[in-house]
């Protein structure tokens, strides 16, 4: 059984969920320089944006839980007392940030000791649209409006929305699972990297499935798919760690017909 923090993780969330946008906002769309992770030919894009949102978010754990470990994209590990680890993605989708599109997020993720993913907060400022997950359930929080998110009916493979980031990232064993996916579903979208879990969550996604993903790419998403009645586990169809091979869907039915390809390429 899932054991929830003793404090008020989501609050704790919502406060560095803030503090991310007020940092990370006013580089929208306003970019001058993009800087490479990566050596020789490859791009890994990552910004000011990316480290100014980081330091904001670590800035307030420092003050509200400064015991905590932190696991962040940008600067990296960070070592705790509590048992809890904050699992911090600043700008989960820089390609699309760096594009100016709307798809990118903040990720928040709160891991326990056994590395399970408790607490996740998926944050869209553009869209003024904040996803909020845990073991009491799910919600979307904007300005105008909250409310409760529950995950689709759809039970067929052949009738769902399904997503994944970009196929081309795919090892061929991957790509191949995914090729029979597509073939099989009604509608396949494509660059929406964290966003796309989020709608899974609030119904008009109805399954997610990637590869090679960090911990802070995932640790976020678990609990906003699992808080809305989802279902969450790598693609060998056990329980979702954060990172690695990760497929998130409406329904077992949905989950059941996609592992039957994708167990073929399990890591």
């Amino acid at each position: 059984m899932t054991k929830a923090p003793q404090f008020d993780a989501i609050g704790v969330a919502q406060a560095m969920a803030d503090a991310a946008r007020s940092a990370i906002l006013p580089h929208y769309r306003l970019l001058d320089h993009v800087d490479n992770k990566e050596d020789g030919t490859a791009f890994d894009p990552v910004t000011e944006a990316d480290r100014a949102g980081e330091r904001a978010m670590r800035a307030v754990l420092e003050e509200l839980r400064p015991d905590d470990a932190i696991f962040g994209e940008e600067y990296g590990k960070q070592a705790g007392t509590t048992g809890w680890t904050w699992v911090l993605d600043p700008i989960d989708g820089t390609r699309a940030f760096v594009a100016g599109l709307p798809t990118w997020t903040s990720l928040i993720g709160l891991v326990d000791e056994a590395g399970d993913a408790i607490v996740g907060l998926i944050d869209q400022p553009n869209l003024d649209e904040r996803y909020i997950g845990a073991p009491s359930g799910s919600r979307m929080i904007s300005s105008a409006k909250e409310i409760e998110l529950s995950v689709s009916s759809c039970d067929d493979l052949r009738e769902a929305v399904i997503s994944t980031t970009d196929p081309f990232i795919l090892t061929p064993p991957e790509q191949g699972a995914w090729t029979h996916l597509r073939h099989t579903a009604r509608i396949v979208r494509y660059g929406l990297d964290a966003y796309a879990y989020a709608r899974v969550a609030a119904g008009t996604i109805d399954l997610v499935a990637e590869s090679g993903l960090a911990p802070y790419d995932a640790a976020a998403l678990i609990p906003v798919v699992r808080g809305a009645g989802g279902l969450a586990c790598d693609w060998r169809g056990d329980p979702a760690k954060p990172g690695g091979q990760l497929v998130c869907a409406a329904s077992q039915g949905i989950l059941d017909q996609a592992l039957i390809s994708l167990r073929r390429s399990a890591d």
